[in-house]
C-alpha cells in the first residue's frame, strides 16, 4: 500500500489520544456521580436489572452489560455509532499516497419481545444499518478521484432469536435481511432492492463471547439502476470475539469481511483483521460502551478498496420501548 506513513502515524496517535481523553473524562464523570449520588446509583442498578435475565441478575453492572452488547441477539436496546475515521483506500488505479475517507455506521438495535420471558423469551431483533458517508474517494480514471458525501443504502436484518432454554450457551438466530435503495449518490449505492438470508451463530462462555454474523443479498427489484451497474449478489461476514476483563474492560476483534460476486477477478474480497480495547461505564443512568481499534485488510480489492481504518465505536444503552411480549408470556 502506498501511504504516507508520517501522516498515518500522526492520525493513529491523534485518534488514540482523543479517545483516551474522552474515555478518561467519562470515567471521571462516572466516578464523581457515584460519589455524590448514592440514591441515583440504586435507581441505576434497578434499571440495569430489568435488562438482565434472572440467572445474571447477581452480575449486574457495567461488565455484564458489556458482555450482553457483544451478543447481537441480546435483549438490550442500544444505539451504536461505529466511526471509521480515518479510513485509508488504495489500489492499482492510485499511484500516489493512500486516499482518506470517513464513514459512520449508525445502527439502532431494537429487540422486540414476541413470547415468553427470561430464558424462554422469543425475540425479533431489528438491526437497521445506516451508513453516513462523510467522505469517500471514488475513482474517475487512473489516478483521478472524486470525494463523495451522503447516505448509503440502508440494510435491515430481522432476526428471530432462539431462547437460551433451547440454545443453552449457544447464540442462535436468523431471518431475512433487506437492502433498500436509499443512497443519496449513485456512487454510494446500487439503485436496487435486495434481499437474502441473515444467520447468527455464536457461543457464550464465562468471559469470551464468540459470534459469526452472516448476510447475503440478491437483487429483487431496481430503482433507477443503470446498465453499467451489475445485479446485486454480495455478502458479508462479521466475526467477533470479545473477552471480558475486570471493571467493565474488554479486548477482542470484530471486523466484517465482504464479498461481491459481480466484481471482476481480484476485486471480489475484502478481509480485514484487527483488534480493539473497550470499556463499559455508567454515565448518569445510561450505560455506555466505547471501543477503540484498528483494522488492516489482509485481502483487499486489486483495483481500489479499503486498506486500513481506525474504528471508534460508541454505544449507549437505552430503555426498551416495548416491555411486554406481543403474543403473551
Amino acid at each position: 500500500m502506498n501511504v504516507n506513513f508520517r501522516t498515518f502515524k500522526l492520525s493513529v496517535v491523534s485518534a488514540w489520544l482523543s479517545a483516551i481523553i474522552v474515555l478518561f473524562g467519562l470515567t471521571t464523570f462516572d466516578a464523581s456521580a457515584e460519589e455524590n449520588s448514592k440514591h441515583s446509583d440504586s435507581e441505576q442498578d434497578e434499571h440495569y436489572e430489568k435488562h438482565l435475565s434472572k440467572d445474571e441478575a447477581h452480575e449486574q453492572g457495567a461488565g455484564a452489560i458489556g458482555q450482553k452488547l457483544a451478543n447481537p441477539l441480546s435483549d438490550l436496546w442500544s444505539l451504536s455509532f461505529n466511526n471509521m475515521v480515518p479510513a485509508f483506500y488504495d489500489g492499482d488505479v492510485n499511484k500516489g499516497d493512500a486516499k482518506l475517507g470517513a464513514t459512520t455506521i449508525f445502527q439502532p438495535v431494537l429487540p422486540i419481545p414476541l413470547k415468553g420471558e427470561g430464558n424462554s423469551a422469543w425475540r425479533m431483533i431489528t438491526r437497521p444499518v445506516i451508513p453516513i458517508v462523510w467522505s469517500t474517494p471514488v475513482p474517475t480514471g487512473r489516478d483521478k478521484f472524486d470525494h463523495v458525501t451522503g447516505i448509503g443504502d440502508i440494510q435491515l436484518p430481522l432476526l428471530l432469536s432462539i431462547p437460551s432454554s433451547i440454545a443453552g450457551k449457544f447464540i442462535l438466530g436468523g431471518g431475512p435481511v433487506f437492502e433498500f435503495p436509499t443512497a443519496t449518490d449513485d456512487d454510494l449505492g446500487a439503485d436496487q432492492w435486495s434481499a437474502g438470508p441473515a444467520v447468527v451463530l455464536g457461543y457464550k462462555a464465562k468471559h469470551l463471547t464468540s459470534v459469526l454474523f452472516f448476510n447475503y443479498f440478491w437483487k429483487v427489484g431496481e430503482s433507477g439502476q443503470s446498465d453499467a451497474t451489475p445485479d446485486t449478489s454480495k455478502g458479508s461476514l462479521l466475526y467477533s470475539f470479545t473477552y471480558a476483563l475486570a471493571d467493565g474492560w474488554q479486548v477482542g476483534t470484530n471486523p466484517t469481511m465482504s464479498y461481491n460476486d459481480r466484481a471482476s477477478s481480484g476485486n471480489k474480497w475484502n478481509v480485514p483483521i484487527g483488534g480493539f480495547v473497550g470499556r463499559t461505564i455508567k454515565v448518569g443512568k445510561t450505560p455506555l460502551n466505547m471501543k477503540l481499534g484498528i483494522e488492516y485488510s489482509a485481502i483487499s480489492q486489486d483495483d481500489f478498496g479499503q486498506q486500513a481504518t481506525l474504528r471508534l465505536q460508541i454505544t449507549p444503552v437505552i430503555a426498551g420501548l416495548i416491555k411486554n411480549p406481543i403474543f403473551g408470556k
